[in-house]
């Protein structure tokens, strides 16, 4: 007999997580998650994006301990300084996007915001443009911009360009991104997550723009994410 408190197994039609309650004859309405699913969604998110380069050292010190060839432990210690680095970057970002990067009421440079954002962005096949001032902003608002980047990242799958632009001015200021590359596209699901119309599936991909939509209301702000001619905006206002 199956244990009643197991889960039972999903498919495609029916999406992992206690969330979704679904019949034939209705849409899937879901719940937000409380607090203690949101941080453990969060960090998932934080493990998701440092696992591959982690991985990669790994592997590199693996080869190493194999006695290599010279070219094989020129090629090792090649992919362990690249992993490392990337590694690194994916820290310092998250720390500053999902962390609490200072005391309550805390101001953040958008100077460190920029490199942070560069180093963990820029990749080789996207790059960024940052129109903004340097100065001072409530944790909270750099927050949202550093979010804002990765949905925005997420319209332009074979890379391209993000361009920043301030709305407003001072502490009050808001912002524009603006993602242009080949095929820039909506994914799925995002403008509902950011608007409130859908909440967040319990899975690491959708916990970081409902996450956007939470530093925007902290902020007094909306996000919306629209098409603009061959290019993806998103802005919060």
């Amino acid at each position: 007999m199956r244990d009643s408190r197991r889960p039972a197994p999903c498919n495609s039609r029916n999406p992992p997580g206690p969330h979704y309650m679904s019949d034939a004859s209705s849409p899937a309405t879901v719940t937000a998650p409380d607090m203690l699913e949101l941080a453990a969604l969060l960090c998932s998110r934080v493990c998701h994006d440092l696992i591959s380069p982690v991985g990669a050292i790994v592997n590199g010190l693996e080869v190493l301990d194999d006695d290599p060839k010279p070219e094989d432990r020129e090629f090792a210690l090649d992919l362990i300084r690249k992993s490392a680095k990337t590694a690194s970057a994916r820290l310092q970002f998250c720390r500053l996007a999902f962390g609490a990067a200072g005391s309550s009421g805390a101001q953040i440079d958008l100077g460190d915001a920029q490199t942070m954002a560069r180093g963990h962005i820029e990749d080789g096949k996207c790059s960024i443009t940052w129109n903004l001032p340097r100065l001072l902003l409530p944790k909270n608002r750099v927050k949202l911009l550093l979010n804002m980047l990765v949905v925005a990242q997420h319209t332009i799958p074979r890379g391209g360009m993000l361009t920043i632009d301030p709305i407003g001015e001072g502490e009050t200021m808001s912002f524009r991104i603006t993602a242009t590359g080949h095929n820039a596209r909506l994914p799925q699901n995002i403008s509902e997550l950011l608007s409130g119309e859908r909440g967040p599936a319990a899975d690491a991909h959708a916990i970081q723009p409902y996450y956007t939509r939470l530093l925007a209301q902290a902020c007094g702000l909306t996000v919306r994410l629209a098409p603009e001619g061959e290019a993806i905006t998103v802005t919060a206002s």
